[in-house]
C-alpha cells in the first residue's frame, strides 16, 4: 500500500468574480520532497498556497494536505503546516529570542518543549549570537532565517514556502535552500513557490505556472530533455507560456 501523499490537488479552482486566479490544477506531492511553484508574478502560486494552507476556500475541485480536506478542515490543515509567507510574518519590536517563543505559543508548541524548540530554531538559522537583538535591525537574509525558524518550530510534516527568497542575496538565498534541504532530509514535504529561474534546479520536481494552469509537471532535466539538448529553465519556461498563449488563441 502506497503512503497517503502530503499534497494532494485534483481541478482546483479559485475565481474571484470574473477572474479565476486558480484553473484546474491537479497535483500529487509526496513526502520527503521539495515541489517548486515556478512562474512570475500572478501566475497563481500564490494563491494556490493560500488554498493549501487553508486560509483561502477553492471555488470548485479537491485538495487535500496531510490527510485533511482544505475546504471542510481548514483549522486541521491550518494546525498540521509551517507556512512562511512573501511578506516574513514577524514582529519588528520584539527581539529573534520574543519572536520564536511568540511562534513557539500561536502553533501551540507544549510549554515543557519551547525552550528544546526555540534552541534549535536558532541554531538552524544561524541565530544563536543575534537572540537578542530586535528584529527590524536585522538584515533581509537574517530576516528570512528568523521567519524558517519560526515557521518549523512545531516540527510540521508539510511546510510552504512562498517566494521565500525574494528580495534576498544570492548567498543569503543559497544558505535558505540549504536550510530547505535539511528539511526534507528529516522527512518533510516542502513546497516553494519563486520566480528566480535558477532556484527551479533546486526542486526535485516542478510545476510551472502561467495565468492560474500548471503548463508543465515534472523534474528540471525531464523537463529540459522535452525541449531538447542544451536548453536552461529560461527557454524551457519561455516555450511552456508560448504553447499556453497558442492553445488560449
Amino acid at each position: 500500500m502506497q503512503p497517503e501523499p502530503a499534497v494532494e490537488t485534483r481541478g482546483l479552482v479559485k475565481r474571484f468574480g470574473t477572474f479565476t486566479a486558480v484553473d484546474g490544477v491537479t497535483l500529487k506531492i509526496g513526502r520527503g520532497e521539495v515541489f517548486g511553484f515556478l512562474g512570475p508574478n500572478g501566475a497563481g502560486k500564490t494563491t494556490t498556497i493560500r488554498i493549501l494552507c487553508g486560509l483561502l476556500a477553492p471555488t470548485a475541485g479537491e485538495a487535500r494536505v496531510n490527510g485533511f480536506d482544505v475546504a471542510a478542515e481548514p483549522e486541521r490543515v491550518k494546525q498540521s503546516i509551517g507556512y512562511m509567507s512573501q511578506k516574513f510574518s514577524l514582529y519588528d519590536d520584539l527581539t529573534v529570542e520574543e519572536n520564536l517563543e511568540f511562534f513557539s505559543m500561536v502553533y501551540g508548541v507544549a510549554r515543557e518543549k519551547r525552550e528544546e524548540r526555540t534552541e534549535f530554531a536558532l541554531r538552524m538559522a544561524g541565530l544563536e549570537k543575534e537572540r537578542k537583538k530586535l528584529t527590524w535591525e536585522l538584515a533581509g537574509g537574517w530576516k528570512q532565517r528568523l521567519a524558517l525558524g519560526c515557521a518549523v518550530l512545531h516540527e510540521p510534516p508539510v511546510l510552504f514556502l512562498d517566494e521565500p527568497t525574494s528580495g534576498v542575496d544570492p548567498v543569503a538565498r543559497r544558505r535558505f535552500w540549504e536550510l530547505i534541504y535539511e528539511m526534507v532530509e528529516g522527512g518533510a514535504a516542502v513546497l516553494v513557490s519563486t520566480h528566480y529561474m535558477d532556484e527551479a534546479e533546486y526542486c526535485g520536481r516542478l510545476a510551472l505556472m502561467h495565468r492560474g494552469r500548471v503548463v508543465a509537471l515534472g523534474s528540471p532535466p525531464e523537463l529540459k530533455a522535452q525541449q531538447g539538448a542544451g536548453v536552461t529553465m529560461e527557454d524551457v519556461f519561455a516555450a511552456c507560456i508560448e504553447r499556453e498563449e497558442e492553445r488560449r488563441r
